[in-house]
Protein backbone atom coordinates (compact mmCIF):
# COMPACT_ATOMS: atom_id res chain seq x y z
CA UNK A 1 0.00 0.00 0.00
CA UNK A 2 0.96 3.65 -0.09
CA UNK A 3 1.51 5.90 2.92
CA UNK A 4 2.63 9.56 3.19
CA UNK A 5 5.42 9.19 5.79
CA UNK A 6 8.39 12.02 7.04
CA UNK A 7 11.47 10.99 5.95
CA UNK A 8 15.22 11.82 7.74
CA UNK A 9 17.26 11.24 4.61
CA UNK A 10 20.30 13.09 6.08
CA UNK A 11 21.06 14.12 9.95
CA UNK A 12 20.70 17.84 10.88
CA UNK A 13 18.14 18.29 7.76
CA UNK A 14 14.40 18.92 7.96
CA UNK A 15 12.48 15.86 7.83
CA UNK A 16 11.07 14.71 4.00
CA UNK A 17 6.79 14.28 3.82
CA UNK A 18 6.66 11.85 0.73
CA UNK A 19 4.95 8.98 -0.64
CA UNK A 20 6.23 5.31 0.57
CA UNK A 21 5.47 1.85 -0.31
CA UNK A 22 4.20 -0.54 2.63
CA UNK A 23 4.46 -3.90 2.80
CA UNK A 24 1.88 -5.94 4.88
CA UNK A 25 2.60 -7.66 7.85
CA UNK A 26 4.25 -10.91 8.16
CA UNK A 27 4.17 -13.66 10.78
CA UNK A 28 3.89 -11.99 14.24
CA UNK A 29 3.62 -8.51 12.63
CA UNK A 30 0.66 -5.85 12.52
CA UNK A 31 -0.55 -3.02 10.34
CA UNK A 32 -1.87 -0.02 12.44
CA UNK A 33 -3.22 2.99 11.28
CA UNK A 34 -2.10 6.06 12.89
CA UNK A 35 -4.14 8.45 13.97
CA UNK A 36 -1.74 10.55 16.45
CA UNK A 37 1.40 10.61 16.84
CA UNK A 38 3.84 12.97 19.21
CA UNK A 39 6.64 14.62 18.35
CA UNK A 40 9.08 13.84 21.53
CA UNK A 41 12.94 14.75 21.55
CA UNK A 42 14.20 11.60 21.25
CA UNK A 43 12.98 12.10 17.27
CA UNK A 44 15.19 15.61 17.44
CA UNK A 45 18.00 13.83 19.19
CA UNK A 46 17.87 11.30 16.11
CA UNK A 47 17.33 13.54 13.57
CA UNK A 48 20.29 16.01 14.65
CA UNK A 49 23.10 13.55 14.35
CA UNK A 50 23.66 13.27 17.89
CA UNK A 51 22.38 9.64 18.52
CA UNK A 52 25.23 7.36 18.05
CA UNK A 53 23.24 4.17 17.28
CA UNK A 54 21.44 6.91 14.13
CA UNK A 55 20.49 6.00 10.47
CA UNK A 56 19.08 7.04 7.44
CA UNK A 57 16.90 7.27 5.50
CA UNK A 58 14.47 6.20 8.20
CA UNK A 59 10.88 6.88 9.18
CA UNK A 60 11.13 8.73 12.36
CA UNK A 61 8.08 9.17 15.30
CA UNK A 62 7.52 6.64 18.16
CA UNK A 63 4.55 8.14 20.34
CA UNK A 64 1.75 7.13 18.39
CA UNK A 65 -1.73 5.81 19.26
CA UNK A 66 -3.66 3.93 16.28
CA UNK A 67 -6.00 1.10 15.41
CA UNK A 68 -5.21 -2.18 14.20
CA UNK A 69 -5.90 -2.42 10.27
CA UNK A 70 -4.75 -6.30 9.57
CA UNK A 71 -3.04 -9.01 11.12
CA UNK A 72 0.14 -11.22 10.06
CA UNK A 73 -0.06 -15.06 10.58
CA UNK A 74 0.43 -16.35 14.19
CA UNK A 75 -0.71 -13.15 15.62
CA UNK A 76 -2.84 -13.45 18.83
CA UNK A 77 -2.37 -10.48 21.26
CA UNK A 78 -4.69 -7.97 18.72
CA UNK A 79 -7.30 -8.56 16.14
CA UNK A 80 -8.71 -5.46 13.22
CA UNK A 81 -10.37 -2.66 14.49
CA UNK A 82 -8.22 -2.91 17.99
CA UNK A 83 -7.11 0.50 19.72
CA UNK A 84 -3.20 0.46 20.47
CA UNK A 85 -0.24 2.33 21.13
CA UNK A 86 2.86 2.21 20.24
CA UNK A 87 5.38 0.46 22.20
CA UNK A 88 9.54 1.64 21.11
CA UNK A 89 9.96 -0.89 24.46
CA UNK A 90 8.17 -3.99 23.99
CA UNK A 91 7.31 -7.26 25.77
CA UNK A 92 7.35 -10.15 24.75
CA UNK A 93 6.85 -12.08 28.55
CA UNK A 94 8.67 -14.91 27.37
CA UNK A 95 12.70 -13.41 27.11
CA UNK A 96 14.86 -14.27 30.14
CA UNK A 97 14.63 -10.50 30.83
CA UNK A 98 10.60 -10.16 30.56
CA UNK A 99 10.43 -13.42 33.09
CA UNK A 100 12.73 -11.89 35.80
CA UNK A 101 10.30 -9.48 36.88
CA UNK A 102 13.31 -7.41 37.48
CA UNK A 103 13.53 -5.08 34.13
CA UNK A 104 10.97 -3.61 31.64
CA UNK A 105 13.48 -3.96 28.82
CA UNK A 106 12.61 -6.62 26.95
CA UNK A 107 15.51 -8.73 24.25
CA UNK A 108 13.31 -10.46 22.04
CA UNK A 109 13.87 -7.81 19.06
CA UNK A 110 16.19 -5.29 20.99
CA UNK A 111 19.14 -6.39 18.08
CA UNK A 112 17.18 -6.20 14.80
CA UNK A 113 14.99 -3.67 15.95
CA UNK A 114 18.65 -1.18 16.98
CA UNK A 115 19.26 -1.83 13.31
CA UNK A 116 15.86 -0.05 12.06
CA UNK A 117 14.67 -3.88 10.68
CA UNK A 118 11.70 -5.82 12.03
CA UNK A 119 12.28 -9.12 13.67
CA UNK A 120 12.97 -10.97 10.52
CA UNK A 121 15.72 -8.40 9.44
CA UNK A 122 14.04 -6.52 7.25
CA UNK A 123 12.20 -3.37 7.12
CA UNK A 124 8.57 -3.19 5.80
CA UNK A 125 8.71 0.52 4.10
CA UNK A 126 10.33 1.17 0.56
CA UNK A 127 10.84 3.38 -1.94
CA UNK A 128 11.04 3.03 -5.46
CA UNK A 129 12.25 -0.43 -4.36
CA UNK A 130 15.30 1.11 -1.94
CA UNK A 131 14.77 0.00 1.76
CA UNK A 132 13.65 2.78 4.30
CA UNK A 133 14.54 2.14 7.76
CA UNK A 134 12.09 2.02 10.44
CA UNK A 135 13.00 4.03 13.89
CA UNK A 136 12.51 2.32 17.25
CA UNK A 137 10.56 -0.58 15.83
CA UNK A 138 7.74 1.94 15.73
CA UNK A 139 8.05 4.71 13.05
CA UNK A 140 4.76 6.53 13.24
CA UNK A 141 5.60 9.63 11.13
CA UNK A 142 3.18 7.63 8.64
CA UNK A 143 -0.38 7.48 7.59
CA UNK A 144 0.55 3.52 9.00
CA UNK A 145 3.18 1.23 9.64
CA UNK A 146 3.91 -2.29 10.63
CA UNK A 147 4.63 -3.72 13.74
CA UNK A 148 5.68 -6.87 15.80
CA UNK A 149 2.30 -7.31 17.94
CA UNK A 150 5.05 -7.70 21.01
CA UNK A 151 5.02 -3.40 20.03
CA UNK A 152 1.50 -2.61 20.60
CA UNK A 153 -0.30 -1.76 23.77
CA UNK A 154 -4.32 -2.67 23.44
CA UNK A 155 -6.02 0.20 25.32
CA UNK A 156 -9.71 0.73 25.65
CA UNK A 157 -11.39 2.41 22.33
CA UNK A 158 -12.83 5.52 24.49
CA UNK A 159 -9.99 7.01 25.17
CA UNK A 160 -8.64 9.92 22.61
CA UNK A 161 -6.12 8.50 20.81
CA UNK A 162 -4.68 12.07 19.58
CA UNK A 163 -4.02 12.65 23.50
CA UNK A 164 -3.09 8.87 24.65
CA UNK A 165 -0.08 9.15 22.33
CA UNK A 166 1.56 10.53 24.48
CA UNK A 167 1.73 7.64 27.11
CA UNK A 168 3.73 6.19 24.42
CA UNK A 169 6.86 7.53 25.69
CA UNK A 170 6.86 10.62 27.81
CA UNK A 171 4.06 10.83 30.23
CA UNK A 172 4.55 7.62 31.05
CA UNK A 173 8.34 7.70 31.19
CA UNK A 174 7.40 9.96 33.83
CA UNK A 175 4.29 8.86 35.67
CA UNK A 176 5.80 5.30 35.56
CA UNK A 177 9.12 6.46 37.71
CA UNK A 178 7.11 8.00 40.28
CA UNK A 179 4.35 5.28 40.35
CA UNK A 180 6.30 2.56 40.15
CA UNK A 181 10.35 2.70 38.93
CA UNK A 182 10.72 4.37 42.44
CA UNK A 183 8.02 3.77 43.87
CA UNK A 184 7.45 7.08 45.62
CA UNK A 185 6.14 6.69 49.41
CA UNK A 186 3.48 8.70 50.89
CA UNK A 187 4.56 11.68 52.60
CA UNK A 188 7.83 12.02 50.96
CA UNK A 189 9.39 14.96 49.34
CA UNK A 190 10.99 14.48 45.74
CA UNK A 191 12.48 17.21 43.17
CA UNK A 192 11.59 17.02 39.70
CA UNK A 193 14.25 18.49 37.67
CA UNK A 194 12.86 19.25 34.15
CA UNK A 195 9.14 20.28 33.57
CA UNK A 196 8.88 19.17 29.66
CA UNK A 197 6.50 16.08 29.50
CA UNK A 198 8.44 14.23 30.93
CA UNK A 199 9.24 15.75 34.09
CA UNK A 200 5.27 16.88 34.58
CA UNK A 201 4.71 12.65 34.16
CA UNK A 202 6.29 12.37 36.99
CA UNK A 203 5.30 15.51 39.07
CA UNK A 204 1.72 13.86 38.68
CA UNK A 205 3.16 10.48 39.83
CA UNK A 206 4.66 11.80 42.79
CA UNK A 207 1.29 13.23 43.35
CA UNK A 208 -0.61 9.96 42.89
CA UNK A 209 1.55 8.57 45.20
CA UNK A 210 0.58 11.05 47.92
CA UNK A 211 3.82 12.84 48.17
CA UNK A 212 3.90 15.69 50.60
CA UNK A 213 6.37 18.24 49.17
CA UNK A 214 7.04 18.09 45.48
CA UNK A 215 9.69 20.34 43.78
CA UNK A 216 9.63 21.59 40.37
CA UNK A 217 12.65 22.95 38.81
CA UNK A 218 12.73 24.49 35.57
CA UNK A 219 14.49 27.48 33.59
CA UNK A 220 11.59 28.68 32.56
CA UNK A 221 8.41 30.18 34.37
CA UNK A 222 5.50 28.91 32.26
CA UNK A 223 6.11 25.27 32.60
CA UNK A 224 7.17 25.97 36.59
CA UNK A 225 3.44 27.51 36.68
CA UNK A 226 1.96 24.32 34.64
CA UNK A 227 4.37 21.94 36.90
CA UNK A 228 2.18 23.83 40.03
CA UNK A 229 -1.12 22.86 38.55
CA UNK A 230 -0.03 18.99 38.11
CA UNK A 231 1.25 18.89 41.75
CA UNK A 232 4.40 20.70 42.60
CA UNK A 233 3.91 22.25 45.89
CA UNK A 234 7.25 24.12 45.50
CA UNK A 235 9.22 25.46 42.19
CA UNK A 236 12.68 26.71 41.75
CA UNK A 237 14.25 28.06 38.79
CA UNK A 238 17.16 26.34 37.27
CA UNK A 239 20.59 27.62 38.05
CA UNK A 240 24.42 26.54 39.54
CA UNK A 241 22.97 27.46 43.08
CA UNK A 242 19.79 24.87 43.10
CA UNK A 243 21.22 22.16 45.00
CA UNK A 244 21.90 24.42 48.16
CA UNK A 245 18.16 25.84 47.90
CA UNK A 246 16.93 22.37 47.67
CA UNK A 247 19.40 21.30 50.93
CA UNK A 248 17.64 24.56 52.80
CA UNK A 249 14.12 23.70 51.68
CA UNK A 250 15.05 19.77 53.16
CA UNK A 251 17.26 20.90 56.54
CA UNK A 252 20.49 20.28 54.97
CA UNK A 253 19.51 16.59 54.31
CA UNK A 254 18.22 16.49 50.83
CA UNK A 255 15.28 15.10 49.07
CA UNK A 256 13.42 11.27 49.40
CA UNK A 257 13.78 11.26 45.71
CA UNK A 258 14.78 12.97 42.74
CA UNK A 259 14.04 12.75 39.32
CA UNK A 260 16.49 14.07 36.19
CA UNK A 261 14.12 15.02 33.05
CA UNK A 262 16.19 17.17 30.89
CA UNK A 263 18.63 15.10 29.22
CA UNK A 264 21.60 17.13 30.54
CA UNK A 265 24.70 15.65 32.15
CA UNK A 266 25.20 18.49 34.61
CA UNK A 267 21.68 18.28 35.95
CA UNK A 268 21.66 14.64 36.17
CA UNK A 269 24.80 15.53 38.86
CA UNK A 270 22.52 18.10 40.45
CA UNK A 271 19.60 15.65 40.58
CA UNK A 272 22.11 13.21 42.41
CA UNK A 273 23.63 15.54 44.60
CA UNK A 274 20.38 16.78 45.89
CA UNK A 275 18.98 13.36 47.15
CA UNK A 276 18.79 12.68 50.62
CA UNK A 277 21.87 11.11 51.99
CA UNK A 278 20.89 7.94 54.08
CA UNK A 279 18.94 6.85 51.50
CA UNK A 280 17.59 9.10 48.91
CA UNK A 281 17.02 7.65 45.41
CA UNK A 282 17.97 9.79 42.05
CA UNK A 283 16.09 8.08 39.34
CA UNK A 284 17.55 9.46 35.14
CA UNK A 285 15.35 9.94 33.03
CA UNK A 286 16.89 12.34 30.15
CA UNK A 287 18.92 10.65 27.22
CA UNK A 288 22.43 12.76 27.35
CA UNK A 289 24.44 13.62 24.17
CA UNK A 290 26.72 11.11 22.61
CA UNK A 291 29.83 10.91 24.75
CA UNK A 292 29.12 13.08 27.97
CA UNK A 293 29.27 11.52 31.38
CA UNK A 294 28.16 12.11 34.75
CA UNK A 295 31.00 12.99 37.56
CA UNK A 296 29.27 11.86 40.85
CA UNK A 297 31.87 12.14 44.30
CA UNK A 298 31.76 8.74 45.52
CA UNK A 299 30.68 9.66 49.03
CA UNK A 300 27.50 10.80 47.95
CA UNK A 301 27.13 7.10 46.91
CA UNK A 302 28.83 5.81 50.10
CA UNK A 303 26.60 7.75 52.12
CA UNK A 304 23.54 6.28 50.91
CA UNK A 305 22.07 8.04 48.00
CA UNK A 306 20.97 5.43 45.15
CA UNK A 307 21.13 6.11 41.20
CA UNK A 308 19.17 4.71 38.98
CA UNK A 309 18.05 4.29 34.86
CA UNK A 310 14.41 4.39 33.94
CA UNK A 311 13.81 3.69 29.99
CA UNK A 312 10.31 4.38 29.55
CA UNK A 313 10.23 4.60 33.26
CA UNK A 314 10.60 0.69 34.27
CA UNK A 315 7.26 0.53 32.46
CA UNK A 316 5.91 -2.84 31.26
CA UNK A 317 4.26 -1.68 27.89
CA UNK A 318 1.49 -4.41 27.36
CA UNK A 319 0.92 -4.56 30.96
CA UNK A 320 1.06 -1.00 32.63
CA UNK A 321 0.03 1.89 29.44
CA UNK A 322 -3.32 -0.14 29.87
CA UNK A 323 -3.48 1.37 33.23
CA UNK A 324 -2.50 4.46 32.45
CA UNK A 325 -5.09 4.78 30.05
CA UNK A 326 -7.72 3.56 32.17
CA UNK A 327 -6.42 6.05 34.44
CA UNK A 328 -6.95 8.91 32.01
CA UNK A 329 -10.38 7.84 31.46
CA UNK A 330 -11.01 7.66 34.88
CA UNK A 331 -9.47 11.22 35.58
CA UNK A 332 -6.85 10.94 37.39
CA UNK A 333 -4.09 11.88 34.48
CA UNK A 334 -5.23 14.97 32.64
CA UNK A 335 -3.66 14.11 29.34
CA UNK A 336 -5.03 17.01 27.58
CA UNK A 337 -3.10 19.48 29.04
CA UNK A 338 0.33 18.33 28.08
CA UNK A 339 -1.11 18.64 24.05
CA UNK A 340 -0.25 22.30 23.50
CA UNK A 341 -0.16 22.18 19.26
CA UNK A 342 -1.52 20.42 16.68
CA UNK A 343 0.22 19.46 13.39
CA UNK A 344 -0.40 17.98 10.19
CA UNK A 345 2.07 15.35 9.05
CA UNK A 346 3.53 18.39 6.34
CA UNK A 347 3.97 20.43 9.61
CA UNK A 348 5.78 17.87 11.18
CA UNK A 349 9.29 19.98 11.58
CA UNK A 350 7.34 22.77 12.69
CA UNK A 351 6.76 20.32 16.16
CA UNK A 352 10.96 20.16 16.27
CA UNK A 353 10.92 23.99 15.60
CA UNK A 354 8.45 24.28 18.82
CA UNK A 355 10.63 21.96 20.62
CA UNK A 356 13.46 23.74 20.42
CA UNK A 357 11.90 27.25 21.44
CA UNK A 358 10.29 25.30 24.61
CA UNK A 359 6.67 26.35 23.22
CA UNK A 360 4.34 24.18 25.24
CA UNK A 361 4.69 20.84 26.26
CA UNK A 362 3.54 18.32 23.55
CA UNK A 363 3.14 18.67 19.84
CA UNK A 364 0.40 16.31 18.29
CA UNK A 365 0.18 15.09 14.33
CA UNK A 366 -2.82 13.77 13.74
CA UNK A 367 -3.58 12.03 11.04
Amino acid sequence: MKVRAAVLESFGEPLVVQELDLAPPREGEVLVKLHACGVCHTDLYSASGADPGGYTPCVLGHEGAGVVEEVGSGVTLVEPGDHVITLFSPECGKCEHCRSGKTNICTAVRAQQGQGHLPDGTPRFSRDGEPIRHFMGTSTFAEATVMPEIGLAKIDRAAALDKVCTLACGATTGLAAALWKAAVEPGSTCVVFGAGLVGLGAVLGCKLQGAERIVAVDLSEARLELARRYGATETIVAGDGVVQQILDMTGGHGADYTFEATGLAGVMAQAVEAARFGWGLCTILGVAGKGETVDIVPRLLITGRTVQGGSFGGARGRTDVPKLVDMYLEGKIDLDGFVSHELTLDDVNRGFELMEAQDGIRSVVRF
